[in-house]
């Protein structure tokens, strides 16, 4: 039979798995991967930097449930591929990492950027490996894709030396894998279903928590019935953007520290305990709140605060068999309810509170002001992208997504850089939907060079940067002595990241008055490739007050 060298196996194993995109950056030894990859007619996207081009993959696993590949050099490669192999993981988002690794017959020996890479990736993944035989290399690739998407989702990393990518075996000696299937979708004991409905009917301030879970396992019908059946106020985290309508008039966000607070029973829906829903504990949570937990993977059960009752499974299988179990059962909370009326009250108040800066058209403009042009701005059908502390922050409050598993930002793992790979992810996945990432000055230093990427393949993503010269505010001015004087988070003020844009072939515009913003925006929009709009922030603009630092 034919022989079939490394790289051409590990391509087409990869597109037989369900891989649909390859990200990366090419060098010894893993340029022929890229080639085979476009061979096979797995498309691979050229990036400028490794961080880059592994947290597109992310973001691609994220998008479609199959895990995005990226492909990596030896020893410096790989490190900088670990922080997009983490992010993914922590984000539950399947990828799979390719790193190219010095000859085996060479290990130990110092060779050209030899590392330590299974070990290296092992903490930061969920499944870590190094294929030793050519004919193997089906067997590796169908095991990180079933890691990568089985339980509650993740990372997987592949080590490649560079004689398994240039050796070859015989067609008939290689180890071939089945496609791996769907991840089964579990469904909850009947029991536990209809004791977390007696929870949550005994309740008389209910809330519902909404997670990226419900918007990765498409559950979003399913969820989208039970709020409007029960009518059960919800806060969803910033990654369950989408699952419910922000502008819905159930959604408590407006309301959130009351909602939490004083909530007596909470549904935490394929969310997370965590930093961000501030890890379920007073003083952000009533003492004595019970929690009904729905969740893929058990050891995340009971984590900071325990559950009165566990549903353990898949998001979409179990809001099912909620809503089955509906049938019959008298429901719950009336517009009329005190509990609605106060979250009500409390959304006017802070709507009320903000209201002068969302006004306010002095120049340059604060973030209220500009998020409103920027809102009224986006596309219905919109891929939001967001990064960078306090524009994103705020933008996740004041640019409304009725669109499930359409919005990414730093994530669970609050990682600064993401930008431009899970922007350069939404336009390969979605061709046919306008892709709009907000963004930071500071957030976009990390992969600014990325907008050649997106230029070189006429990638029509829309860029908007507030920019206020820092890592948060920065200083009018660079003083002399800067390394003395210049404090620590400064940025030029108003740098022109717009002419960057222009420079690679793609439109850009700078715009220091608010009354100028929505022109911008709408040439923006109109340019049939990719473009940026650089919009001065002022340095005075900050979040509404906050009453209690944990609320930051």
């Amino acid at each position: 039979m034919a022989e079939i060298t490394g790289a051409e196996l590990l391509a087409r194993s990869l597109k037989q798995q369900g891989v649909q995109f390859m990200f990366g950056v090419v060098g010894f030894p893993v340029g022929p991967l890229a080639e085979a990859a476009q061979k096979v007619g797995l498309p691979y996207i050229g990036m400028r930097n490794e961080q880059a081009a592994s947290y597109a993959a992310g973001a691609v696993g994220f998008l479609t449930g199959r895990p995005g590949a990226c492909i990596v050099v030896t020893g410096p490669g790989v490190i900088h591929g670990l922080a997009g192999l983490a992010n993914a993981q922590q984000n539950c988002w399947p990828m799979i990492l390719v790193g190219g690794a010095s000859e085996t017959f060479r290990n130990g020996m110092g060779a050209f950027q030899e590392e330590r890479q299974v070990l290296a990736a092992t903490p930061v993944c969920k499944w870590a490996h190094a294929i030793e035989h050519v004919h193997r290399i089906p067997f590796y690739v169908e095991m990180a894709v079933r890691n990568s998407i089985y339980g509650r989702p993740g990372s997987a990393y592949l080590d490649i030396a560079d004689d398994i990518i240039q050796g070859k075996c015989d067609e008939g000696q290689v180890v071939e894998a089945a496609k791996c299937p769907d991840p089964p979708r579990t469904i909850a004991m009947p029991d536990d279903v209809d004791r977390a409905l007696a929870v949550l009917q005994s309740a008389q301030r209910p809330l519902a928590l909404i997670g990226q879970g419900m918007a990765y396992s498409g559950a979003t019908e399913e969820v989208r019935k039970f709020i409007e059946r029960t009518q059960i106020p919800f806060v969803r985290t910033p990654k369950g953007k989408g699952v419910m309508p922000d502008d819905h008039p159930l959604s408590a966000g407006a309301a959130r520290t009351l909602a939490l607070q004083q909530a007596d029973v909470v549904f935490l829906m394929g969310a997370r305990f965590n930093w961000i829903l501030h890890f379920g504990l007073p003083p952000r949570y009533a003492k004595d709140v019970k929690v009904v937990q729905l969740d893929i993977s058990p050891e995340s059960m009971h984590q900071n605060k325990p559950a009165d009752v566990a549903l353990l499974g898949d998001g979409k299988a179990i809001m099912t068999q909620m809503n089955q179990a509906l049938q019959g059962r008298q429901w719950f909370h009336p517009e009329g309810s005190p509990w609605r009326q106060a979250l009500a009250a409390k959304a006017r108040e802070n709507a009320e509170m903000i209201a002068p800066q969302v006004n306010d058209d002095s120049a340059p403009g604060g973030y209220y002001r500009l998020f409103k042009d920027i809102r009224e701005w986006l596309p219905k059908n919109v891929v939001l992208c967001s990064e960078g502390a306090t524009t994103m922050d705020i933008g996740g409050t004041q640019m409304p997504l009725e669109n499930p598993r359409s919005y990414m930002n730093a994530g669970s793992y609050g990682t600064m850089g993401v930008g431009l790979g899970i922007v350069i992810a939404a336009c390969v996945v979605h061709p046919d939907r306008p892709v709009v990432h907000v963004s930071g000055d500071s957030a976009i230093g990390f992969s600014g060079m990325e907008m050649e990427t997106l230029c070189r393949y006429g990638m029509p993503a829309k860029i908007v940067v507030l920019n206020n010269g820092g890592i948060g505010p920065g200083m009018p001015e660079i003083p002399n002595d800067p390394m003395l004087k210049m404090r620590p988070n400064t940025l030029i003020y108003g740098a022109r990241y717009d002419q960057m844009m222009q420079a690679f072939g793609g439109f850009g515009a700078y715009v220091e008055d608010p009354k100028d913003v929505r022109d911008a925006l709408n040439q923006l929009m109109r340019h049939p490739g990719p473009g940026l709009v650089n919009i001065k922030l002022s340095q005075g603009s900050q979040r509404k007050q906050q009453a209690f630092r944990w609320h930051s």
